[in-house]
């Protein structure tokens, strides 16, 4: 911008021909084109949004929770157990797969989710007609290095997905019908226009949350300074997910970060799970996470919040869950 500024004003300081005049505009226009962000910041308009309708899908059972060394085929026995992807996918349907991308980790220092269950879930939900599968995050480390070095980036594109990095310039303001401190944060707009959001976040712990489960895996569809949301950050997650009423949660749990969390690093710090669990209620699915880690769901701050909402099953005695070996 500021050469584009300098060069006009050099070019009032001349006298140059009507055709010369043109062409130096040209010359700026295509600048301009080049660095489209000016584009962006030229057209791009703040709309506000209301949360995505609930869908009231029918699955099988609650949740399915499948074991077995192959994370991809564990993947498609969970789903397939809930009734299958096309419950959750209709024919041409435009899908967003979120898994958690936001470290830059190898697959087996388990900060990201495993690139195999995101590479079965897109395979998925071709095979039951999308006609687009989204997948993005707003990572923490860089972007690029996250995206290749978590492998997720080459295995969703080998199966078809369109993975890209968040332009931050195409949100929404979060608008809600209750007093919410969400209110108005920037929203990534792909993540609510959508037909299907599926949540596929990787268990691991946590140093403020404890664990980072399916509805802490929700910051990644945020711009804004995010930073500001670890200030009350139950109720906050809670509306995200009011906000946002994924379909279909998928938790990966095939290797697992058990201490230094969220980006862990140190292949100690790992156990081998070997389990994939899904549901349609992203609450149950968390708090079922929390029994694998012997944990306490109303320990975790946002399943409280989630509870004292009645927004899901936390006592997962309460369920119809299916548990599989393969």
């Amino acid at each position: 911008m500021e050469k584009i500024l300098y060069s006009f004003e050099c070019f009032l300081r001349k006298n140059v021909s009507r055709s010369s005049f043109l062409r130096i505009l040209l010359g700026w226009l295509l600048i301009m084109v080049a660095d489209n962000k000016l584009l962006k910041a030229a057209f791009a308009k703040e709309a506000e949004s209301v949360p995505r309708p609930k869908k009231n899908i029918k699955t099988e059972c609650n949740l399915s929770s499948v074991s077995g060394k192959d994370p991809f085929k564990n993947t498609v026995a969970a789903v397939d157990a809930l009734g299958g992807m096309g419950r959750f996918v209709k024919k041409g349907a435009v899908v967003v797969v979120k898994p958690n991308i936001g470290w830059d980790r190898i697959p087996e220092q388990a900060a990201n989710t495993n690139p195999s269950v995101v590479a079965a879930l897109v395979e998925m939900a071709y095979k039951a007609g999308a006609k687009r599968v989204n997948v993005f995050d707003v990572t923490c480390n860089d972007q690029r290095r996250c995206y290749e070095n978590s492998g997720i980036q080459k295995a969703a594109q080998e199966k078809g997905a369109q993975v890209y990095f968040p332009d931050h310039w195409n949100v929404v303001k979060a608008k809600f019908p209750y007093k919410s401190d969400m209110e108005n944060w920037p929203i990534l707009r792909d993540a609510v226009v959508c037909d299907t959001f599926i949540n596929v976040p990787v268990l691991k712990h946590h140093g403020l949350t404890g664990l980072t489960l399916s509805i802490k895996n929700l910051m990644g569809i945020c711009s804004g300074t995010r930073g500001l949301m670890h200030i009350n950050i139950g109720p906050k997650l809670v509306d995200l997910l009011d906000f946002i009423k994924p379909e279909l949660t998928v938790i990966d749990a095939s290797r697992v970060l058990t201490r230094n969390g969220p980006s862990g690093g140190n292949l100690a710090d790992v156990i081998n799970v070997d389990t994939v669990f899904a549901s349609g209620d992203c609450v149950l699915a968390d708090s079922y996470a929390c029994y694998l880690m012997k944990k306490d769901p109303l320990g975790v701050k946002y399943l409280q919040e989630a509870a004292s909402r009645n927004m899901g099953l936390v006592d997962i005695t309460k369920a119809d869950i299916r548990t599989i070996n393969i």
